[in-house]
């Protein structure tokens, strides 16, 4: 696996170990965050795979869009897009303190470990891209 592809699949494995340290601390905010940072870098191991030279994928954040740019959206499942949608207001909206409680509200243990799983099959599936 090139360099550039290998640093994005890493770090994403690190961001789901992180997920799953946070669910056992009760830290769900969190945890679902450290699930959409893990699903972004996925999505930019992708991008990478693509990039020319020295290039570096998009500094954006919105996961449906990532998906797009990386050329995967159009054969994610109807099942991946409804995962990637429910997972992005976990990283820019859970920050401001208008969205944050009503965020926080919504998870839970059972919520935070379907999100761990989600992400984990995400990654696969994002490694078969690759």
């Amino acid at each position: 696996m090139m360099d550039k592809v290998k640093y994005w699949i890493d770090i994403a494995e690190e961001d789901l170990s992180v997920a799953k340290i946070l669910i056992k601390a009760s830290k769900f905010l969190y945890t679902g965050f450290m699930c959409h940072q893990a699903v972004e870098k996925g999505l930019k191991a992708v991008i990478a795979k693509n990039c020319v030279d020295d290039e570096i994928p998009p500094k954006i954040h919105h996961l449906t869009r990532l998906a797009e740019v990386a050329g995967v959206f159009d054969i994610l499942t109807e099942e991946q897009k409804s995962y990637l949608a429910d997972l992005n207001p976990l990283n820019i909206e859970a920050r401001y303190p208008e969205y944050k409680n009503k965020i926080a509200m919504a998870l839970s243990n059972e919520s935070c470990e379907k999100l761990i799983t989600d992400t984990e099959e995400m990654l696969c599936w994002i490694k078969r891209q690759l």
